[in-house]
Parts: structure tokens; C-alpha cells; sequence
């Protein structure tokens, strides 16, 4: 009898061990590990909202990591991401692949304002730059612009403004878009094209120390000038203004699904004010985003 109990009392105590540890390996949207996938143009404003939300959530781990955007999107796809952040649209027939693929419905978060500058060194003659020259130039063969790769968030961004494939520009590669600001001088008679949130931090040292290397060209579009600044982005009228939005892949409310309310809720949009971008949701009666 009492060996009975014994084995009864065992029994009851490791199910109730097997529970907690199901309990403790239970997903939650406030402990556990995350990887967000983003381009580089776009590395600062993620990395910061991912720092906002482990101070929040000190049981959380989010590791961001660089990868140029297409390829972030089919990792996405093939399930080897839980999140990545977007500024290209997607067209009809990726839409339809994503929502097959994850079983979810296609509805981008969209959490910020960014922009895709063109640069010349600070001693550069060359004051703006008119819609025309960026067509006209990203056609020629003299290659006068200076893109961080293919794939890249930039490279698809400026194509899909042009209303072109990005296979159809002729374009030079600085691999990396701090390294197109450092390495731009070299080249005096080019233009670099990079991700305004590389340099856009307003307090930051690193920040500040590129913006001196290099001049952001206003791009004269019928007439008129438009510049990268926050009037620009918050009424979208610079004409390459993105916004960015992040995708998931989890279907249920845990850390991947908190990460990306957080980001849109007032303390995440606080992140991205202070990143220099124009929030998408703290200012949602101004902001005309088209």
C-alpha cells in the first residue's frame, strides 16, 4: 500500500514538473528570443525600437540582423523568419504568395516615415538634382550613381518610384551605405544613394560625424524643390519618401507579434521620433501617407 502511494505521489509531482515546463517553454509576447530580419539602409530604427522593447520586456531577446530585403522576404516565406521590415509594395502576385505561405492575411504594420537621399561630397559644385537626371542617369552608361548592392531596399525603392525594373538600371556598388558616404570623395563626379536613416539620428556623434562628409541633394521635381527633411516626409511630398512596415510570420500573440505593437504604439513612435524619422502613427491626423 504504501508503495502504492509512493508511485502515486511520484507520478502526481513529475506531471505537475512537466507542466511548469511546459508552462516556462510556452511562447509569450514577454520573454523568449527573436530575430528581425532588416536591410542595413534601415538597421538604426530597428535596432533602437528592439533595445525599447528588451528595457520593457527584460526577459526578451531580439537580435537584428542584416539582410538585403528581397532575401529577407523569402526567409520570410520559406518560414526561417518571424519578422522582417519592408518599404518596397509588394505586388499582386507576392501577396498572394505571402498570404499562401503563412496562411495569414497581408497586413503590414507600418511604423515610420522614411527616405532614400542622394549624396555628394561637401565640396561637390552640385547643389540638387532634378527627377530627370535620375532617370536619364540611372539609364546611361557612365553609371554615375552609387548603390549598396543588389536586392537592396534603395535599389528597389528609386526602380519602383521610375516605374522600371531594377535589373533594367545601369547603376555603380559601394557595398554598404556608411561606406558610400566614407568612400564617396573618391569619386568626385558620382552620387550616392542611401537610406536617410543611416545619418538621419539628430544627436548621435557617428551620425553627425557622416552627415559633415557629405551634402543631401533637394530633388527638383516640375519646378519645385523638395527636401529629405521632416515637412518632406510628414506630407510625403519629397518624392522619395518611404514608408517602412514590418511582415510577420507567427499567426498568434507572442514576442514576434509584441515586438511590432510596441513599435506602433506611442513609446515605440517616441523611438522612431528620436531616430530623426517621421512616425507613422503618433502624428496619424497630420501625417498624409499615400
Amino acid at each position: 500500500m504504501k508503495n502504492s502511494f509512493k508511485i502515486a505521489l511520484v507520478f502526481v509531482i513529475s506531471m505537475i514538473m512537466t507542466s511548469c515546463k511546459k508552462e516556462e517553454k510556452s511562447p509569450s509576447y514577454n520573454k523568449g528570443d527573436l530575430t528581425i530580419f532588416t536591410d542595413e539602409s534601415f538597421q538604426s530604427v530597428t535596432e533602437a525600437l528592439a533595445d525599447g522593447y528588451m528595457i520593457n520586456y527584460p526577459e526578451t531577446r531580439i537580435k537584428v540582423e542584416t539582410k538585403k530585403e528581397d532575401l529577407g522576404f523569402l526567409d520570410l516565406l520559406h518560414g526561417n523568419a518571424k519578422v522582417i521590415v519592408m518599404s518596397r509594395n509588394l505586388n499582386p502576385e507576392e501577396i498572394k504568395t505571402y498570404e499562401e505561405r503563412t496562411d495569414l492575411k497581408f497586413l503590414p504594420a507600418k511604423f515610420a516615415a522614411d527616405a532614400v537621399v542622394f549624396v555628394v561630397p561637401k565640396d561637390s559644385p552640385k547643389e540638387s538634382i532634378s527627377m530627370d537626371e535620375i532617370n536619364s542617369g540611372l539609364l546611361s552608361d557612365n553609371k554615375e550613381f552609387i548603390f549598396d548592392g543588389t536586392n537592396s531596399s534603395n535599389l528597389n525603392f528609386v526602380a519602383e518610384k521610375l516605374k522600371k525594373q531594377p535589373k533594367d538600371l545601369k547603376y555603380s556598388i559601394i557595398p554598404g551605405n556608411q561606406k558610400i558616404i566614407e568612400e564617396l570623395g573618391k569619386y568626385p563626379n558620382k552620387i550616392g544613394v542611401i537610406g536617410l536613416n543611416t545619418f538621419s539620428r539628430p544627436y548621435d556623434k557617428a551620425s553627425e560625424k557622416l552627415r559633415e562628409m557629405v551634402k543631401v541633394l533637394p530633388v527638383i521635381d516640375k519646378g519645385k524643390s523638395y527636401n529629405a527633411d521632416f515637412e518632406g516626409l510628414r506630407t510625403m511630398e519629397y518624392p522619395f519618401t518611404r514608408v517602412l512596415y514590418f511582415l510577420e510570420n507567427e499567426g498568434n500573440f507572442n514576442i514576434a507579434n509584441g515586438f511590432i505593437r510596441f513599435s506602433c504604439t506611442h513609446l515605440g513612435q517616441k523611438i522612431v521620433q528620436k531616430e530623426g524619422l517621421q512616425p507613422y502613427n503618433l502624428y496619424k491626423r497630420e501625417v498624409q501617407m499615400r
